[in-house]
């Protein structure tokens, strides 16, 4: 039988393991990782195709003035099948908007990340049919991620507010309005005003979780827990795709965001916390479709790694924040 003394010296050494491993965990990745990202563009990426030319046009950077109202980054990867319905809710929205306001000039970009299948070639189609200075497509040469997708569509983008939504349309475009009412409340109409407004579907939580099987929903509240322990704690709903955002807090945030696939959204409201950027929720409708990339397992089990080294990595100071975008 195990005496006291003995179980007492097993959990000191066991403590003083995984402190140690924790220390040369922190040593290493200080050493192996840069502060603030190192973003890479491929010579192919900095140019989008004008089909009425055949010209190759140069992308605009997002440290440029703004030309238009408003910018919509569409990440997709293998869209080809979701792409179009997406679209044409989209396209339908905001060309009657354009008609009906006459100060609302917009652009959508489509930040094909890597795909595979004929997603370039179909949103080419509404290219065509609408124009470059309306719709413009980024291929990236290799699979980033959908938060990879994100960053260069938002660095592309000529817009004085700027909204991502996912290719699938789970979020439907009427919500925008929504958005759009809460961010000029939080920046009083001024992009050169910090504000985040963020499209949440935590008051479907409950309809949600009587769907979802039980498996699932022990894995969503550990995965919020892992996100309310380690990243953020006011905001319910992080992981909703259909995000609006000033172009001065889009300057700040995604100049230094790391993370690149499932756990941006994270990161990215991470970093606005911690540069005091306002951010509200905003309840918005929200439909799940087929043909989802995620898997649950693996996917949160990636994600509730990814959340653990946000944390971990600024708080040794492996990755940094610039102190001058604090509000």
């Amino acid at each position: 039988m195990l005496t006291t003394e003995f179980v007492q010296l097993a959990l000191l050494i066991g403590s003083g393991s995984v402190f140690f491993l924790f220390v040369v965990l922190g040593i290493v990745l200080k050493i192996t990782t840069t502060a603030f990202p190192k973003i890479v563009r491929f010579k192919d990426e900095q140019y989008y195709k004008d089909p009425s030319t055949g010209d190759n046009r140069p992308f605009p950077s997002l440290e440029d003035e703004p030309t238009l109202k408003l910018s919509v980054i569409v990440p997709a990867f293998d869209e080809e099948n979701r792409l179009p319905i997406m679209l044409d809710e989209c396209m339908e929205y905001l060309e009657a908007r354009a008609r009906k306001e006459k100060d609302f000039t917009y652009e959508v970009i489509i930040v094909s990340d890597g795909s595979r299948d004929r997603t370039v070639d179909v949103a080419m189609k509404y290219v065509e049919k609408y124009g470059v200075e309306k719709l413009r497509v980024l291929a990236l040469v290799q699979n980033r991620g959908k938060g990879g997708a994100v960053r260069m569509g938002m660095l592309s983008s000529r817009g004085q507010f700027l909204l991502f939504a996912d290719a699938d349309g789970a979020t439907k475009f009427a919500d925008y309005g929504k958005l759009e009412r809460s961010m000029m409340e939080l920046s009083g109409s001024e992009w050169k005003r910090d504000a985040l407004a963020i499209g949440s579907r935590a008051h479907l939580e409950e309809e949600a979780t009587a769907q979802r099987t039980f498996f699932r929903t022990i894995l969503m509240h550990g995965f919020h827990m892992l996100v309310w322990t380690f990243a953020v704690k006011k905001i319910r709903d992080t992981q909703c795709g259909f995000k609006l955002v000033t172009r001065s807090a889009a300057r700040k945030l995604f100049q230094v965001m790391h993370v690149e696939r499932w756990a941006f959204d994270v990161e990215l409201l991470f970093i606005a916390q911690s540069y005091n950027i306002p951010i509200e929720e905003v309840a918005v409708n929200w439909t799940e479709i087929e043909g989802s990339k995620l898997t649950p397992f693996w996917s949160w089990l990636q994600m509730g790694r990814d959340l653990m080294l946000i944390w971990f990595r600024y708080a040794i100071g492996a990755w940094q924040l610039r102190k001058e975008h604090s509000n």
